[in-house]
């Protein structure tokens, strides 16, 4: 019971630091680069966005986030974990104006990551096959406690450039020596299936909007085609061609949001040949047409991805 009051009383002091910081709901960035803040005071609908490798806390409220047909639920007892780029739905499904969802990410470094791991921060040698990229765990303190003091430097501005590289670092191997480690230090470590798949995501990342070789894509992984997709599925709970797809249509969709172009032109600088098709699949990820889905998400407040 000690534990839980521990935890309970470090969500409170959480919840009150993100409140402070995050009056308005949206996302918020902050003086520390790595670090975002999330206000909403309502539900929201499925949003597809991309989560880039970071860790997620929930300080009140709750979200649930569909990877494929795998749906995730974290709240303030849990933390949302994702070691690759991931494009994935996600869903505040517990807020109010009296209490809002509050959150915060912490964005990850691959490069911090891979020195960690060569200092022996996770000393687990399996060589197991790729586990997911995505993964939603129980909080530790020692973890609990570090999100903590980093969300604190947000209201001591000249401590930030001195210590938040020092919490950052704590951060990361509070999650390499956790529940999760394993997922983090796949990436990491040379010549391991998942490290190979990180490849192949930002290759497809960079890629994107070119016509798909698997083979290609193959030889750039230096895996075998189908150990290529066998291991894709594994972290990312979709094919190469199923994530290709993601990437481009929330790409048209930051095109007409964000630059103005209309449907044909963010269809075609996307890779798609046929409007037809682009829309078919438009409408299938989004909900409504390419047009329809724009005009209705411009009278809504900005989605939420964390």
């Amino acid at each position: 019971m000690a534990e839980q009051r521990t935890q309970a009383h470090w969500l409170e002091e959480l919840t009150t630091l993100i409140g402070r910081q995050a009056k308005a709901d949206g996302i918020h960035d902050t003086a520390i680069p790595e670090l975002a803040l999330f206000r909403s005071s309502g539900p929201s609908e499925p949003t597809p966005v991309l989560y880039e490798p970071s860790l997620c806390l929930v300080a009140q409220g709750s979200k649930q986030v569909l990877l494929g047909s795998e749906l995730h639920r974290y709240d303030p007892a849990k933390y949302l974990l994702v070691s690759v780029d991931l494009p994935v739905a996600g869903q505040v499904t517990e807020a109010s104006k009296e209490s809002p969802y509050l959150a915060l990410r912490v964005s990850l470094n691959p490069a911090v990551v891979g020195e960690l791991v060569a200092d022996g921060a996770s000393t687990d040698s399996r060589n197991s096959a790729p586990a997911r990229a995505l993964a939603v765990s129980p909080v530790e303190d020692e973890l609990l406690d570090a999100v903590i003091r980093l969300a604190r430097l947000l209201e001591a501005p000249r401590d930030i450039p001195a210590l938040s590289p020092l919490v950052l670092r704590e951060i990361t191997y509070r999650l390499l020596t956790g529940e999760q480690g394993l997922r983090l230090r796949q990436i990491a470590s040379a010549g391991a299936p998942a490290r190979r798949i990180a490849r192949a995501i930002r290759w497809l990342k960079e890629h994107f909007a070119e016509p798909l070789r698997i083979e290609a894509l193959a030889r750039e992984a230096r895996l075998s085609p189908s150990a290529l997709h066998h291991h894709f599925k594994a972290v990312t709970a979709m094919s190469p061609l199923q994530y290709q797809k993601r990437l481009r249509l929330q790409e048209a969709r930051r095109l007409m949001l964000g630059e103005g172009r209309d449907a044909a032109e963010a269809g075609f600088r996307v890779g798609y040949e046929s409007p037809s098709q682009f829309s078919r699949e438009y409408r299938r990820l989004f909900g409504a047409p390419p047009r329809r889905d724009v005009e209705a998400f411009r009278g809504e407040p900005r989605p939420l991805n964390v």
